[in-house]
């Protein structure tokens, strides 16, 4: 019966377009994951992200290597260290036909700042925006931001007006399982319209033939199904029932190069895939071991880090799609490419199997690792590898795999022991790192990824210092700092750098972007 309503719906899309004497191109793709929400400010996910930037836009764009160039802004000025000046684009418009001023921006910087809202900490770094005229924004910083338009552009502009008609003016509390227009609805600027939205199911866009720009590519209409089994996702690209699908399975590549009709294209995605370990509580909440926290112990964490056969990860699960790395920024670019930051401890089962008795542990302990099951490339089966590695060193992990919708709500929470985590994007700069992921949680986001809770003194004040000094030279010395003192620690276990195939019909030409965002406009079906 869904298959029936997909194509019903796709139809019906057909249709109206060929009523309208537009030629109908429609783009059905897939992927093992589904979208949280569409509300831009809510979650910092990745496929979210991905597809909400295809009705939201941004007050700069960023082309097909990720630089940057006008969007909603035409024009940037610097006014003085503290102080930006953006120049919008006349004559926008949002998809229910209201026009697009400043007022929309400066709403939207001060919402995606809201507790809420999984996007504060860029926002915050943004500084304050306000309103000129209606085609100026200025925005004041509270200190020197070396990357200040990599935060400018990670906020999605939304309508003012519509968000208060629609009683949204702040982003949905996801984690707590709110519900909100935005959680079903959307309306931007962007080239493409929200149509519907089911959850797991299907989500359908139309082309936004009123776009501001013109549009590169041919796709009219837009279909994403989620499809979380690998082999029904990879048999639903192979019979053409979809065109496209996001993460095919280092398993099926061999199949799907030499099937006709089929093509992988490759590439290098800007993210570090690594565990994470409560280091905060003074007894675990899911652990054998009473009255003490194994975590807390760097014996205990250099312990699980050596006991790591990442060749046997590289080689047997990811089948080479993957750049194992010591390091813990989504690109070498990040660390300025230091050896001595990228490097990994040594795979040492006995080096390990020693120092679990110095800590203490010589039996080992028992803990529940939680993973999600639909986010990254074999993530749940990475799960169950490392667990037969820590079972060397008697360490007893039960893995707790659950959907991204269920599992990421409960790291926000701190609900977890042990935990695989993934971060990446756009930006390769180690600010996008440090300061969301690896300092100490504090206020304005500062730390809000740091779902381990650990403390690091050493790392926290040179990242705190990075954040605001204007000189490269100095800049790069204290990034290196922070980064070593991490390594130091073993505050996670890094494990690799995915590498991400896409897969589609011979008639369908898409770009890859290192950040993994399937951008429509960009897209023609022949």
């Amino acid at each position: 019966m869904k298959r029936i309503n997909h194509f019903f719906a796709l139809a019906a899309c057909a249709a109206a377009l060929v009523s309208a004497g537009v030629t109908a191109n429609p783009l059905r793709w897939a992927a093992s994951g589904d979208p949280q929400t569409m509300d831009p400010h809510s979650q910092n996910e990745g496929l979210t992200n991905s597809v909400n930037q295809q009705v939201y836009e941004f007050l700069m764009i960023r082309d097909k290597k990720l630089k940057h160039g006008p969007g909603l802004a035409t024009e940037v000025k610097q006014i003085d260290p503290l102080t930006w000046q953006f120049k919008l684009r006349k004559g926008v418009k949002f998809h229910d036909g209201t026009p697009f001023t400043a007022d929309d921006v400066v709403f939207s910087f001060e919402r995606a700042k809201h507790p809420n809202s999984q996007i504060r900490v860029y926002a915050s770094q943004a500084g304050v925006a306000r309103k000129i005229d209606d085609l100026t924004v200025e925005f004041k910083l509270p200190q020197v931001n070396p990357i200040f338009m990599d935060h400018v552009n990670a906020i999605q502009i939304m309508s003012k007006p519509w968000s208060e008609k629609n009683n949204c003016t702040t982003p949905l509390d996801y984690k707590n399982k709110e519900e909100k227009f935005t959680s079903l609805n959307a309306n931007g600027t962007g080239p493409y319209r929200l149509v519907s939205r089911q959850p797991d199911i299907k989500t359908i866009w139309k082309r936004n033939d009123s776009w501001w720009k013109q549009h590169e590519g041919n796709v009219t209409s837009v279909t994403f199904n989620s499809i979380k089994n690998d082999s029904t996702r990879l048999a639903a690209l192979i019979s053409g029932e979809v065109d496209f699908i996001l993460d095919p399975s280092p398993q099926d590549l061999d199949r799907l190069e030499k099937t006709p009709n089929i093509k992988v294209i490759n590439g290098i995605e800007y993210r570090v895939v690594f565990i994470g370990m409560d280091q905060a509580r003074d007894e675990l909440l899911y652990s054998n071991v009473k009255g003490k926290n194994p975590f807390k112990d760097k014996r205990v964490r250099q312990a699980m880090y050596q006991a790591i056969d990442i060749e046997a990860i590289k080689t047997k699960l990811m089948r080479g799609q993957a750049f194992p790395t010591g390091g813990m920024t989504a690109s070498p670019l990040g660390a300025f490419n230091d050896p001595a930051i990228e490097k990994r401890r040594p795979f040492d089962v006995p080096a390990a199997t020693r120092l679990m008795s110095e800590a203490g542990y010589p039996q080992g302990f028992e803990v529940t690792m939680n993973c999600p099951n639909n986010r990254y490339i074999n993530d749940e089966k990475i799960c169950l590898a490392l667990a037969a590695m820590w079972a060397r060193i008697n360490i007893k992990v039960k893995v707790d795999a659950q959907p991204r919708a269920i599992y990421f709500p409960r790291l926000d929470k701190l609900d977890v022991s042990l935990y695989m985590f993934g971060w990446g994007g756009a930006v390769t700069d180690a600010e996008t790192t440090l300061t969301p992921v690896l300092r100490n949680r504090a206020a304005n986001g500062i730390g809000d990824y740091n779902y381990g809770n650990y403390k690091n003194a050493k790392l926290d004040d040179a990242a705190a210092a990075s954040s605001k000094e204007a000189d490269p030279a100095k800049r790069e010395a204290l990034i290196k700092s922070a980064l070593l003192a991490h390594n130091d620690e073993i505050n996670h276990l890094p494990l690799h750098r995915q590498v991400i195939p896409w897969a589609t019909r011979n008639n369908v030409s898409v770009v890859h972007r290192a950040d993994n965002v399937l951008t429509y406009e960009w897209v023609t079906v022949k």
